[in-house]
């Protein structure tokens, strides 16, 4: 017979988040189907089980109901100014834009904010940079995209852009 533990969304201290669908947290889990450690390794073991609970490395929200909403892994988030960014949020912002194909986001360094969301974005064929008008971030879905301004930072690069099939470390 399967039977399950528990399953919460906590913030640091190992408190939970409030069930509202919008504070994010860390997915902890504990219960006969979670794993009971690293085989022959406890010193692995110890830190995803820290407090008594498997700490998912998966971050969500949880809704009133008790729904739970991945929303990244906790190594992919953005530190800016204290706040956490998601980066696969600012991903699915950037690529609702009709002239987006892809995009990835990661953390730059920043004097000011400690790190700020940087965008690598591939627009799609036929569409141009001034369509995107230079900043995808500001213009996908009218306006941010749902984002507020700290998650829709543009960086420019400086120097020649790379051409249409040239790597853009070739474009210097």
């Amino acid at each position: 017979m399967v039977t399950a533990g528990g399953v919460r969304v906590v913030d640091e201290e190992m408190a939970d988040v409030p069930a509202d669908g919008k504070t994010m947290g860390e997915i902890v889990m504990r219960g006969n189907a979670v794993m009971t450690g690293y085989y022959l390794d406890p010193e692995a073991t110890a830190e995803p089980f820290c407090g008594g609970w498997f700490h998912s490395g998966d971050l969500g929200v949880m809704y009133p109901d008790g729904y739970i909403e991945l929303r990244d892994r906790a190594k992919d988030v953005v530190v800016s100014g204290g706040e956490n960014i998601s980066t696969v949020e600012v991903e699915q912002a950037l690529m609702s834009h009709p002239c987006v194909l892809e995009a990835a986001v990661v953390g730059a360094p920043d004097e000011t904010w400690g790190e700020r969301p940087k965008a690598y974005v591939v627009p799609h064929v036929g569409s141009s940079a001034a369509r995107l008008g230079g900043q995808p971030g500001r213009r996908a879905a009218g306006g941010r995209g749902g984002l507020a301004g700290h998650r829709a930072g543009v960086h420019e690069p400086s120097g020649r852009r790379a051409g249409r099939g040239e790597r853009p470390e070739d474009a210097s």
